[in-house]
């Protein structure tokens, strides 16, 4: 007589190709680690609605910011395994925060990464009060006033913490560290001028530097961007080798079945190749890529080193 465990393992066996056959059987909820109306958000609800338009099922946004995406990419990964809770998080909860903080999950092992969306490189900002023309106007204007000058970000641990922190250290500034929960409320600030600098992807502040309120002083890609190509990389303005780039990806539960993560796989890249998604996202500065599994997953680890370096030549923390 089979024992009732192989009895149990043959069942789910079974069971797995069924489930990805029939996935999505009801409302997919894709958790945004962040508030709305930042970068995260506004890559998301493209994605959701692409997503929703190929399978037929609503695909509904839930933001849960907090611990720069740590909060609601924790939920993810205690989720029912099953295809119907994913998150679009981003660099900060899945390669960053393990070099800063205690985490509750691990990034490749409670979480089954599915494919990395996009890369959308960091672009250096000041509100149009402050008197720097030029990043290296800037750079004199905060050696001459150490530890007086404060910088924005997106929330400790986050893409926008520490590509600030990179620059930092790669320029030589005493520059104090502010974090707000995501992009909106940073740049709510940023505007007046209560803070002087913030690494922000570009969808973001564009408007308010074509609008003459904010100054793009550099990206940090290796090359500059078609959307704004009046605007020099950092490194070409006497910060070599910098480079920082946001990115994006889709992950599931990490029991997911793999029939269920190949069946989201193909959904979700499939809608990054359509005209429509292409467009709304390479507007904003994104650089379409739709990986397999693994290959994302070698490339959290990869930055996952990349960014535990920056951490510890920086000393940066989650509070100061």
């Amino acid at each position: 007589m089979r024992s009732l465990v192989s009895l149990v393992f043959a069942a789910l066996l079974g069971a797995a190709p069924a489930a990805a056959q029939n996935w999505p059987e009801r409302t997919v909820k894709l958790i945004v680690p962040f508030p709305a109306g930042g970068p995260t958000d506004l890559i998301a609800r493209v994605v959701a609605n692409a997503m929703a338009e190929a399978t037929g099922q609503s695909v509904i946004i839930d933001n849960r910011g907090g611990a720069g995406g740590v909060t609601g990419t924790d939920a993810v990964a205690k989720a029912l395994p099953d295809g119907h809770t994913l998150a679009l998080t981003s660099a900060g909860a899945l390669a960053i925060a393990p070099a800063m903080q205690r985490m509750p999950y691990r990034p490749t092992k409670d979480l089954k990464p599915v494919t990395l969306v996009a890369r959308v490189p960091e672009l250096l900002i000041i509100p149009s009060a402050v008197p720097a023309k030029t990043l290296p106007e800037f750079i004199a204007l905060a050696k001459s006033k150490p530890g007086a000058l404060n910088f924005a970000s997106t929330g400790p641990g986050s893409m926008s913490h520490l590509a600030a922190e990179l620059f930092k250290t790669a320029a030589g500034l005493d520059i104090v560290h502010v974090p707000y929960s995501g992009a909106a409320p940073a740049i709510n600030d940023l505007l007046p001028a209560r803070t002087q600098m913030m690494f922000s992807d570009m969808q973001i502040p564009l408007p308010h530097v074509r609008a003459g309120l904010l100054r793009a002083l550099g990206v940090g890609s290796a090359r500059r961007i078609a959307q704004i190509p009046d605007v020099p990389t950092i490194a070409e303005q006497g910060v070599p080798d910098f480079e920082a780039e946001n990115w994006y990806g889709i992950v599931a539960p990490g029991a997911t079945p793999a029939p269920v993560v190949e069946k989201i796989h193909a959904i979700v890249t499939g809608a990054l190749r359509s005209a429509e998604v292409q467009k709304a996202l390479s507007g904003a500065g994104a650089v379409l890529i739709g990986d397999t599994p693994a290959e994302f997953t070698a490339y959290i680890e990869a930055e996952t080193a990349k960014w535990a370096e920056v951490v510890r030549v920086s000393g940066a923390k989650l509070a100061d």
